[in-house]
C-alpha cells in the first residue's frame, strides 16, 4: 500500500509538457492586448538628432549607389528609400509643426545643429534626384527652413553656406534637369538670402548660364528662373545700399557688367522697368566717389535709353526732369581716367545721349508729386 502511495506521489510531481504553439500565440495577444503590460515595450522616442543622424546614414548609402536612382536596388532598396521619405517628412514636422503643435524652438535648433555639424545638408541637395517626387517636396521646404533657423541667435547656414559655395553652382545647373529644376529653385531662393551667399552666384560663373534659362522652352522652368532673378531685391538691398564701400563698388560694377552683356536683355529690361532698381542708381549717382558714380552711370543711362518706360520711371523723369539736367552738366570725369580717350570720348557721348532721352521724355499717367525721389540734387 506504501509503495502504491508513493508511486501516485512521484507521478503526480512530473514536469509538465510544453506549452503548445496554439497557447503560445494566445498569450502573446493577451499580452500585447494588455495596456499596462504593453507600455513596458514602447520603444524611446528619437530625438531630433537621431532623426537627423538616421537620415544621413540613408543619403550616404543612396549617395553611394549611383544605380539607386533608376528605381533599382530590390527590396532592401524600396525599404531604405521608404524610410528615407519618412524621416525626411518627419523632419519637415519638427521644422514647420502640424496641425496639433507648434514646432518646438529647443527641438528645431537641436535638428539645425546637427544637420550643420556634418554634410548631411549636402548630401540632401546632392541626392534629390534620387529621391521621389514627395521625397523631392518635403526636402524642399527643409532647406528653406534651415536657412531661417537659428542657434544661440546664429544663422548657422550662413555660416555652413560661406564654406561651401560650390554648392550654389549645384543648384544653378539643376535647371537643366526639368526633374529637380523647381525643387532646385526654391533652394536657391532661399541660400541667396544670405549676403555672401548672393555675392558668389553674382560673381560665379554659372550666373551666364543662369541668364539662359529664363528662355528655356519649358514654361515652369522658365518661369522659376525668372522668379529666381527677383533676388536682385536682395542685391539692391544687401549690396548696393551696403555700408561698405568695397562691396558699393564691387556690386555695381558687376551689375553694370551683367545689365550691358547682349545676351541678358531680356534681364536688362527687367530691371530698368522697376522704380526702386531706379532710385538705387540715382542715389548711387551721388556718391562722393568718382568709380562709383561712373559704373551707376552705366546702369542709370539704361533706365533712360529704354524706348518703353513704364509710366513710373517716366514720371519719375519728369518731376526731377531739371534736377537730373543740373546734375549732368555738372557731371564731369578727369582726362583719361579709363586709361584710354577713346573711352572718355564714350562716356561723353554716353552722358549727351541720356540728357537728350531726360530733355524728351514725356510725362504717362500717375501721381508726379510721388515720383519727386531726388529732393537733394
Amino acid at each position: 500500500m506504501e509503495k502504491l502511495m508513493i508511486a501516485k506521489i512521484d507521478k503526480s510531481q512530473k514536469i509538465p509538457q510544453k506549452p503548445t504553439p496554439a497557447l503560445k500565440k494566445a498569450f502573446l495577444r493577451a499580452l500585447r492586448k494588455s495596456a499596462p503590460l504593453k507600455c513596458l515595450f514602447k520603444p524611446t522616442p528619437r530625438t531630433p538628432a537621431d532623426v537627423v543622424r538616421r537620415a544621413r546614414f540613408l543619403l550616404l548609402y543612396l549617395d553611394s549607389n549611383s544605380e539607386c536612382g533608376g528605381g533599382g536596388g530590390g527590396i532592401k532598396h524600396v525599404e531604405k528609400m521608404a524610410e528615407l521619405n519618412k524621416l525626411i517628412r518627419e523632419l519637415k514636422t519638427i521644422l514647420y509643426g502640424n496641425n496639433e503643435s507648434e514646432p518646438a524652438a529647443e527641438a528645431c535648433a537641436q535638428l539645425t545643429q546637427e544637420f550643420f555639424s556634418e554634410n548631411t545638408f549636402r548630401l540632401l541637395i546632392i541626392c534629390l534626384p534620387k529621391l521621389d517626387l514627395e521625397g523631392r517636396k518635403d526636402a524642399t521646404q527643409v532647406v528653406a527652413s534651415l536657412q531661417r533657423q537659428r542657434v544661440r541667435s546664429r544663422l548657422i547656414a550662413s555660416d555652413y553656406l560661406e564654406d561651401n559655395l560650390d554648392l550654389m553652382d549645384h543648384l544653378i545647373s539643376g535647371y537643366e534637369d526639368q526633374g529637380v529644376a523647381l525643387h532646385y529653385g526654391t533652394m536657391l531662393r532661399e541660400c541667396i538670402r544670405h549676403q555672401s551667399v548672393a555675392r558668389y552666384v553674382l560673381n560665379s560663373k554659372c550666373m551666364k548660364k543662369f541668364f539662359d534659362y529664363i528662355q528655356l522652352p519649358n514654361f515652369d522652368v522658365a518661369a522659376d528662373a525668372i522668379a529666381t532673378f527677383k533676388f536682385f531685391a536682395e542685391f539692391n538691398s544687401k549690396l548696393l545700399e551696403s555700408t561698405n564701400y568695397v562691396t558699393r563698388r564691387q556690386a555695381v560694377k558687376l551689375l553694370g557688367d551683367i545689365l550691358l552683356e547682349r545676351s541678358n536683355s531680356s534681364v536688362m529690361v527687367h530691371y530698368v522697368s522697376s522704380k526702386d532698381n531706379l532710385r538705387i542708381s540715382m542715389n548711387l549717382l551721388r556718391e562722393p566717389s568718382k568709380n562709383i558714380q561712373i559704373d551707376a552711370f552705366h546702369v542709370f543711362k539704361l533706365f533712360a535709353a529704354n524706348k518703353n518706360k513704364p509710366p513710373g520711371i517716366a514720371n519719375i523723369f519728369v518731376a526731377n526732369r531739371s534736377k537730373i539736367l543740373r546734375f549732368f552738366s555738372d557731371f564731369k570725369i578727369d582726362r583719361g581716367v579709363f586709361g584710354d580717350t577713346s573711352e572718355d570720348e564714350q562716356f561723353e557721348a554716353d552722358k549727351a545721349q541720356v540728357i537728350r532721352e531726360i530733355a524728351q521724355v514725356e510725362c504717362k499717367d500717375g501721381d508726379l508729386a510721388n515720383e519727386r525721389l531726388l529732393k537733394t540734387y
